[in-house]
């Protein structure tokens, strides 16, 4: 059908146009405690049109898309696309193109029932004891298929796995009980990494069911250790995302340090083709953009925005796409030695939210440890809060790294003066 659905697009009039055709085989499994409840196999195909025409002399050009099935009649996909050329007409931004260059993709077989079964077996090494232990978890292991076609005359098809897990475990005393949810998001599977993860998220629910009140420290050391880290890089990334820096959300330079009088460690985020194990592993990008290693921040100094074809037309950047993996560096002291003094170690929050515009962090804390020398008491409610902009001055970064699907942290951040408001 896409064959067809392009030739309709060549015959259209539309000034430019695009289809991805995304092709998933999936294999879905439900386990109430480790016991097999019901599992499903999906094959799905999605077909998404992009038309664009120009407007005002070429000035501006508008764009609308829609998705056409499969299923889907010459005559109805024509009517589709027909309207889609009215409708782009409708919504005219500054003239921009599509990415040109080709590039030629060389696909690995992707063995989804032997995902499945990595995922399965992992859980199933999770060591539970009759305090904590697993509820419930469901599997999806997926393999996709994409195929992208410009009118740039870039025709490339794509393979990559993508899974996820979602997973609930229980900690109960003669009192009460909780439960936790988590949810990990990958291409295959790394065991050991999914293992730690779940053990890790048993020892905090039965260190919740016995805490103390955080007590109002007001400025303090924050050690995040958790895939909070991760939040907190994104926001770094977002704010080299060309589109932010096109309608003014970022106000870092090329060129220019983002970050004045530092005391601490230096950020470095680098854009990288490949992680072990991510979801986001491919030659191409979405628009059909080649990927490839690059430097986005170095030593705090900004390198090269990224992100979709449009904003980054606007400003100029020719040599870059929508990055899916994001790797940074470490810093100076290895995660034992940063773990001395007295420190707040917040692993469990109701929400850990930081604006992708403002910097500022904040989160109700549902579970930290309060580090004093050799006393670590565990601790239950308050906040955190701050902002990113003041608080990346005075950084500390393991050089230990840990890698989260397709993103690679370091494996704690410790961060000075930050606020905590406290529930005695």
């Amino acid at each position: 059908m896409t064959d067809k659905i392009i030739e309709l697009l060549k015959q259209s009039g539309a000034d430019a146009w695009s289809v991805t055709d995304k092709v998933t085989e999936g294999w879905e499994f439900y386990f109430i405690k480790h016991q097999l409840d019901q599992n499903r196999v999906r094959d799905v195909e999605h077909i998404t049109v992009e038309v664009y025409k120009k407007i005002a002399d070429g000035k501006f050009i508008g764009k609308a898309s829609e998705e056409i099935a499969p299923t889907a009649s010459l005559e109805e996909a024509k009517k589709i696309i027909d309207a889609l050329c009215v409708r782009a007409t409708f919504a005219p931004n500054p003239y921009y193109e599509l990415n040109k260059e080709k590039v030629e993709v060389e696909n690995k077989p992707i063995d989804v029932p032997k995902m499945a079964q990595d995922f399965i077996e992992a859980l199933q090494q999770v060591p539970e004891t009759s305090g904590e232990d697993i509820n419930s978890y469901e599997i999806f292991a997926e393999s996709n298929k994409r195929r992208y076609v410009n009118s740039e005359e870039i025709d490339v098809t794509v393979t990559y796995p993508k899974s996820m897990v979602e997973v609930v475990v229980n900690a109960r005393n003669k009192e009460h009980e909780i439960e936790l949810y988590r949810m990990y998001e990958a291409g295959t599977c790394d065991k050991d990494h999914l293992v730690k993860e779940i053990s890790n998220t048993l020892k905090f629910g039965k260190d919740r069911l016995d805490t103390k009140p955080t007590p109002n420290l007001s400025k303090t050391t924050v050690l995040f250790s958790t895939n909070d880290v991760e939040q907190i890089y994104k926001w770094a990334a977002m704010n080299m995302h060309a589109a932010y820096k096109y309608m003014g959300y970022s106000k870092w330079e090329l060129g220019k340090e983002v970050f004045e009088d530092v005391k601490g460690d230096k950020l470095t985020i680098k854009a990288v083709k490949e992680l072990p194990n991510s979801a986001n592993n491919s030659a191409v990008d979405s628009e059909g953009a080649v990927v490839k290693d690059m430097y986005l921040v170095k030593d705090n100094v900004p390198e090269c925005y990224w992100g979709d074809v449009q904003f980054r037309y606007y400003l100029g950047v020719k040599d870059s796409y929508i990055v899916g993996n994001f790797t940074a560096e470490g810093g100076e002291y290895t995660e034992k030695e940063l773990r001395s003094g007295k420190y707040l170690e917040p692993v469990e929050f109701s929400d850990f939210s930081v604006n992708p515009i403002t910097g500022e962090i904040a989160g109700e804390i549902r579970l930290a440890y309060l580090h004093d020398g050799d006393n670590v008491t565990a601790v239950s409610g308050g906040s955190v809060s701050g902002n990113l902009n003041e608080l990346m001055k005075n950084v500390r970064l393991s050089k230990e790294l840990k890698q989260y699907n397709n993103i690679v942290v370091p494996s704690v951040v410790k961060i000075e003066n930050v606020t905590i408001s406290g529930a005695e």
